[in-house]
């Protein structure tokens, strides 16, 4: 009987606290456990309850109820308080001008440079007839102004930052974090307790925000249409970043047929593509060096834009300032009725880039791009397009050049010359932005991975992706080539930017309704104003489509299939591995040398799987002659937060019982993080927060034995030294792993029947079991480190079954197969030798 309740308290040991995952409160049977174990099988986890209940004479265990499940990783993971901040937020005066600078040169140059063309476009739909027309097409760019870059996205969803990150991924993942709604399956209840995770969440009094969020975390439908939309602003965005050098750079260009009139179409074609070389290559020196450098370029050009702007005004017809009345855009309509609304694709252009200034955050402050935009960009561009229009007044005729036109004769040139230099770096706007969006959707799961260097040391958000950059000039020459009028470019231009512009509403409508909780008056107010409007354009774009704007289409396409296939092959990856996991029960039955050599030495087994021992290992453990005689599960997870603090970015949990010497280990990532360590610091950082995590263990036992009376404290010792597995043998802590230490200490029930076994040596009163048991494991884990580290990557493809539909075959086995070959691969990073490197591949079938 006496054996009988020893091995149940042995296999409490192994066990711990025998609980189900949930984030709601549970009765679970508590008991002295040493430590907790990793508990894969949830679906045993009742069954286990229910069969230690049934003995609870002979066992010490109560029945309470807890609160949601803490378990280590969510005990490291609230270690440190303190909430990430933003890297822009305590930054000098001097620093905040230099920010000033580089935002003008990176994100308003789109906006900018958009008076070089609106109008153009815009009478090339609706022809001027009259001075009525002018004063109607002025309103509607003013108005357009006003809604759009400025009260929408500067006063409303530049507060929808993700701790500083901004676009629609950033929406996403603020999003996910208030409501599980992402479709990857590897969340853990510890990802919510990182301190940049827990921001505002929301008030479970508001009925209406708790219905909204349970409503997208039960309908897999509404999960999947989340996705969707997403991966449709994403793909516009990286269409925008084509046909926004494409534009800008032919519209400069174009002024030459203004001041030379023997230039010709081509000849502007050809120049424009030189330029284009030039822009994408000046890209790889990074933002901060790029935009510092023509901060100071934009800034002559937005005065030169205010300065021509006054000018005119004065020159030729100050009345234009009736324009500010919308009442003409009623006559405006009235007067022109269908190509008033033909125009309004050509309007909207004075509003592209608008989404820069929200995708960009991530290379700048909120602060700053507020600043620069209502006290600097925004007066510049009003006095613009007045100017402009005061000109058109007294000029029909040339509204086909517009503002080139509009130049003082003595300040063409100079004028010409800022006005290509601010196009060719307002080009790359919607490029850093595009850059960003990829980053973020590479770190969810959403897109290949690729090559990223971070172009700033100061500023981890500054980014440069090779593959993307040359892709983007691409595309960008081909779109250049093959249609050379403005105003078809144009057409395209709407078409990628109001896509974005569409889906960034729905999203900060989401965000509005479950995060900010706002009256619904005001947000059913922002999402019929601002979607209403952006679907009237829209209407107004698709119009002409068939005159080459839809290769723009074509290729947002391309992206978003290249996106969902990635996406969905990932989750069928990551399922199929759950369900192949390796069962506790098998790695019991193996004993803790695991079937076969425990050679001195740390393994880290490289895989996707938060959470149980995946099917890998099974095939290290047959296919090797010895494995480590320690193993750590590694897995590399970004979570839907911008940036992880170092102190939090690994989580461990013992696998096994302690004599298998296996634990896992979660090195957490933002999306924003930068992953630079190279694999000996890598290195080094494990182990140190392995040791910090066995430290804290065992500090929790020895708080945990204090309150123990010594009959318990005597059990406890007994129990620490003998493992029983479930088969029945019995394994000493001391032994095969740690047989360099002799552990002369003897069972209570052997003590009086082993005097065959030499006396046990005098111990240090003030010096626990549990301390010395700790000791002993952080020397063991020091000896493996000096041993070696060996770099275990299981490499894990799938396959369509062969029942499996044409369509799934085509997209797993040659579409997703083909991403997945020429992605790198998660490790790519740590730049590991080759002697270090051991890897097993696996196919599944789905």
């Amino acid at each position: 009987m006496a054996e009988e309740g020893s091995e149940r308290e042995r296999d409490r040991e192994d066990g711990g606290l025998a609980s189900m995952d949930s984030m709601e409160s549970r009765w679970v049977f508590q008991d002295d456990d040493e430590s907790e174990i990793e508990n894969d099988d949830d679906e045993d986890s009742p069954l286990r309850m229910s069969v230690d209940s049934e003995d609870e004479d002979n066992a010490e265990q109560r029945l309470i109820r807890t609160g949601p499940r803490i378990d280590s990783f969510d005990v490291e993971a609230l270690e440190v308080p303190g909430a990430q901040r933003n890297d822009f937020e305590d930054v000098s005066m001097g620093r905040q001008i230099t920010l000033v600078f580089q935002t003008l040169g990176v994100v308003f140059g789109d906006v900018g440079t958009s008076p070089l063309y609106t109008f153009s476009v815009m009478f090339s739909k609706a022809p001027i007839n009259g001075n009525e027309d002018v004063l109607g097409a002025l309103s509607l760019v003013l108005y357009t102004l006003i809604l759009i870059p400025l009260i929408k996205y500067v006063f409303i969803v530049l507060w929808a930052n993700d701790d500083g990150e901004g676009g629609t991924f950033a929406l996403y993942s603020l999003i996910c974090r208030h409501a599980k709604v992402s479709l990857l399956p590897n969340q853990l209840p510890s990802d919510t307790c990182i301190s940049s995770f827990r921001l505002k969440v929301p008030s479970p009094e508001l009925e209406r925000s708790l219905k909204i969020k349970e409503r997208l975390e039960t309908s897999l439908t509404l999960k999947k249409l989340l996705l969707i939309l997403v991966l449709i602003g994403t793909s516009m965005v990286i269409a925008d970043g084509v046909v926004t050098p494409a534009m800008s750079v032919m519209s400069a260009v174009g002024g030459l047929k203004v001041g030379v009139s023997g230039i010709k179409q081509d000849q502007v074609v050809m120049i424009s593509v030189a330029f284009l070389v030039i822009l994408f290559s000046v890209q790889k020196y990074g933002t901060s060096k790029v935009g510092l450098a023509v901060g100071p370029a934009l800034l002559i050009w937005f005065c030169s834009l205010g300065g021509i702007g006054i000018y005119n005004l004065i020159k030729y017809d100050s009345s234009v300032l009736r324009a500010f009345n919308p009442v003409h855009i009623y006559y405006f309509f009235k007067r022109n009725s269908a190509k008033a609304w033909y125009s309004l694709g050509g309007c909207l252009l004075c509003a592209t880039g608008s989404e820069a200034m929200f995708a960009d955050l991530c290379y700048f402050s909120v602060r700053s791009v507020q600043f620069t935009f209502v006290f600097l960009v925004l007066p510049c561009l009003l006095l613009g397009y007045l100017g402009q229009a005061a000109y058109l007044m007294d000029n029909h005729g040339d509204a086909a050049q517009a503002f080139f036109s509009s130049i003082p004769s003595g300040a063409f040139w100079p004028v010409f010359l800022i006005a290509n230099i601010a196009a060719l770096i307002a080009s790359r706007a919607m490029t850093t932005a595009t850059f960003s969006c990829i980053k973020q959707s590479t770190a969810l799961g959403c897109f290949p991975r690729l090559k990223i260097i971070h172009t700033s040391r100061k500023f981890m958000g500054q980014i440069y992706i090779p593959v993307i950059n040359w892709f983007l000039l691409v595309f960008a020459l081909v779109l250049v080539c093959t249609i050379s009028s403005i105003n078809e470019i144009g057409n395209a231009y709407g078409i990628a930017e109001l896509g974005v512009m569409m889906m960034t509403t729905i999203l900060v409508t989401i965000v509005m309704l479950l995060i900010w909780q706002k009256n619904i008056i005001i947000v059913l107010s922002f999402f019929v104003i601002f979607l209403g409007m952006e679907l009237t354009f829209f209407s107004s774009v698709l119009r002409s489509v068939g005159d080459g704007s839809w290769i723009i289409l074509v290729f947002a396409t391309v992206m978003f299939l290249v996106m969902y296939i990635w996406n969905y092959g990932s989750k069928l990856r990551y399922e199929t591995e759950v369900k192949q996991k390796l069962s506790m029960d098998l790695m019991r039955k193996l004993g803790c040398n695991l079937g076969t050599i425990r050679a001195p030495g740390i393994g880290l087994l490289y895989n996707e799987l938060v959470k149980g021992i995946p099917a890998i290992f099974g095939h290290f453990l047959t296919t090797l002659p010895a494995v480590h005689s320690m193993i750590i599960f590694v897995s590399i997870k970004y979570v839907p937060l911008p940036v992880v603090p170092q102190s939090e970015r690994f989580l461990f949990r013992r696998v096994c019982p302690k004599s298998y010497h296996i634990f896992r280990c979660i090195a957490r990532y933002g999306y924003k993080d930068v992953r630079k360590e190279n694999h000996q610091t890598f290195e080094q950082l494990l182990i140190e927060s392995l040791e910090k995590f066995i430290r804290k263990e065992a500090q929790e036992r020895s708080l945990e034995s204090d309150g123990d009376g010594d009959s318990d404290s005597e059990d406890e010792s007994s129990c620490s030294r003998v493992l029983i597995a479930p088969n029945g043998s019995v394994y000493s802590l001391g032994a095969p792993l740690l047989a360099e230490y002799k552990d002369t200490s003897k069972p209570i029930l052997e003590a009086s029947t082993s005097g065959g076994l030499e006396p046990e040596p005098p111990k240090d009163p003030t010096i626990s079991d549990a301390e010395q048991s700790f000791e002993k494991e952080l020397s063991f884990i020091r000896q493996a480190k000096e041993s070696g580290v060996v770099y275990l990557l299981g490499h894990g493809d799938i396959r369509a079954r062969k029942d499996s539909w044409f369509i799934k075959k085509l997209v797993i086995n040659y579409f997703y197969a083909f991403l997945r070959k020429n992605s790198r691969r998660g490790t790519a990073n740590l730049s590991v030798p080759h002697s270090h490197l051991m890897q097993v591949g696996m196919t599944y079938m789905v």
